[in-house]
């Protein structure tokens, strides 16, 4: 009794080998679970205003890594946070001088001719409200400042 190989083995076709593929898969997901743990998240609710012709994003948004939020509250006076960092004063004179040390803290490390700003307002809050985040912006070494908006909705707009 002589013990046979079997024809699929014969033929010279080995089967196909899964696990480095199956490897490469797992260490893609830990990257990416390790790398969205350094995006920093700016989940304030703010609603920008929805009527601009022109507010699509260009190539300089994706390097840009500071944003300035100015978020309408129940009471009088308005939220302000650089990043997800929520800015805590006493009173709107100190804002300014606060939003320019958090915004040259961020843009630190950015080359001078790249130092944007994202400034993104509610469009409940008055400017008697959001100009001192316009101040504190121009007060730090910002070199261009872009205004959030929703893209315009009107029919035939794409």
């Amino acid at each position: 009794m002589s013990l046979r190989v079997p024809s699929q083995f014969r033929s010279g076709i080995r089967p196909f080998n899964m696990t480095p593929l199956i490897d490469i898969v797992f260490l893609l997901i830990i990257f990416f679970l390790v790398v969205s743990q350094f995006i920093e998240a700016e989940n304030f609710p703010v609603t920008v205003p929805d009527d601009c012709e022109f507010a699509q994003s260009d190539a300089d948004s994706r390097r840009q890594v500071t944003t300035v939020t100015v978020m309408k509250t129940t009471s009088e006076r308005s939220d302000f946070a650089v990043g997800s960092e929520k800015i805590a004063v006493s009173s709107y004179a100190d804002i300014a001088d606060k939003l320019a040390q958090l915004i040259d803290a961020r843009l630190k490390d950015m080359p001078a001719d790249h130092r944007v700003v994202t400034l993104r307002i509610d469009k409940d809050v008055r400017f008697a409200e959001y100009q001192y985040a316009l101040a504190g912006v121009a007060a730090s070494s910002a070199t261009d400042i872009k205004l959030a908006a929703l893209k315009d909705k009107r029919p035939g707009s794409q």
